[in-house]
């Protein structure tokens, strides 16, 4: 008589994930037979007596059940780079004589092109300078973005009128009547006028106008105290040159290149109905290349669509709305001037619920899911949310410790 051995373990398909309607459900077979496996051994005495026997069980992985957080993520290809360019224009008549090189990085106070052989500095503000900035104690933001620069960049503006306070702006000299008789008497000028400072404004103030004079001169700039359209660029803050449109000897005043943050970001395009629930300020996780995972937090949520190219077939139901999202230490991806990552947004939360491993569940021929006690007795359980290995469970007598037998 031979000695034999049959295994009795089912090879059991695994629980796989797939998202349906915003939620990560269970999907496919997913069974696990755990079984005490005997292996008998006959052994014939040489005196013909009676066989000896021996059984042997096979021991079991279990797993404490825990109360934890489970939520679900959206997986979704992005790029980091420094994010798409915008153009930037000059101002002012004259001949462009000079021009950065691509790559360079221009901040507070550096020039960004010349103009008829003078610099064009690049100033940090909210918006464009749509004005000349002359005349005793005109108010405004824009004088604000030029003294707030100016202090920036160390030079002392004097005294700053608050919101509230009320200046005094000088009317201006009036203009002379060519066909007046030199005897008669000129028109009288106009009263003063009062403004009140509002929130936010700036005036240009006597201690300001020498502020601008000195920064001028330092600049090489004719030291006229007054600061016309042109004579500086605004842009939120520093710039890195993307590409340059055109070459020293063109005008002036067009589009001479194409500029981006100096900080690196993430570009993802994402569905409008994923979108929705991407907001700024939530937390991800950016998987860069090499498998190395560093958390991050979303920057910005696009409101326009993008322009589906040839390769969805021009379809509008393929247009894109870009989220933009930051990591959180930017040394962590120093070393990447472009590269395609993974970012992983967090979706619906299930706070503190009572989750076993996914091995441990064992599907139920009937139908449903059960876990199975050290001892052997199945406690059928009802399921929640699947995340990261995990299955939201509860079942009768099933607390946070209790150990289930599992497959991992």
């Amino acid at each position: 008589m031979s000695a034999t051995s049959d295994d009795p373990t089912e090879s059991i398909p695994p629980i796989t994930r797939e998202r349906r309607s915003g939620r990560w459900i269970a999907a496919g077979t997913a069974g696990l037979l755990l079984v005490a496996a005997a292996a008998a051994l006959v052994l014939r005495g040489s005196g013909g007596g009676e066989p000896a026997r021996a059984t042997t069980t096979a021991a079991v992985a279990t797993a404490a059940l825990a109360r934890r957080d489970l939520s679900d993520s959206t997986a979704l290809s992005g790029t980091l780079g420094y994010g798409p360019p915008h153009p930037l224009a000059g101002h002012r008549d004259g001949t462009l004589t000079w021009l950065p090189r691509p790559g360079s990085v221009i901040t507070r106070g550096q020039q960004l092109f010349r103009t008829d052989d003078q610099p064009v500095a690049l100033f940090y503000g909210q918006m464009p300078l749509y004005r000349t900035v002359a005349g005793r104690n005109t108010a405004g933001r824009d004088v604000r973005m030029i003294a707030d620069n100016l202090t920036a960049l160390g030079y002392a503006i004097g005294r700053r009128p608050a919101p509230g306070d009320r200046v005094a702006q000088p009317a201006p000299p009036p203009v002379p009547d060519p066909s007046a008789s030199p005897t008669r008497t000129p028109a009288a000028r106009a009263p003063t006028t009062w403004v009140t400072v509002r929130a936010g404004e700036g005036v240009l103030t006597p201690a300001l106008t020498d502020a601008i004079k000195r920064w001028q001169r330092a600049d090489g700039l004719p030291a006229t105290g007054t600061v016309a359209v042109g004579d500086i660029a605004v842009e939120s803050g520093a710039v890195r040159v993307d590409s340059v449109a055109v070459q020293p000897g063109a005008p002036a005043n067009g589009p001479l290149m194409s500029v981006t943050p100096t900080g690196k970001v993430i570009s993802v395009p994402t569905d409008p109905a994923d979108a929705g629930s991407i907001a700024r300020g939530n937390k991800v996780t950016v998987e860069l290349p090499g498998a190395k995972t560093v958390p991050g937090t979303v920057a910005a949520v696009g409101t326009a669509l993008a322009t589906p190219d040839s390769s969805s077939g021009g379809d509008p139901s393929a247009a894109k709305l870009t989220v933009t999202v930051t990591v959180d230490d930017p040394k962590t991806v120093a070393r990447f001037d472009s590269a395609e990552v993974t970012v992983d947004f967090v979706g619906e939360t299930h706070k503190n619920v009572l989750a076993a491993p996914v091995g441990a569940l064992v599907a139920l021929s009937e139908g449903g899911y059960a876990v199975q006690l050290p001892a052997g007795r199945l406690v059928a359980v009802r399921t929640g949310m699947f995340a990261n290995g995990w299955a939201e469970v509860s079942g009768a007598g099933l607390t946070a410790g209790t150990q289930v037998v599992t497959t991992s």
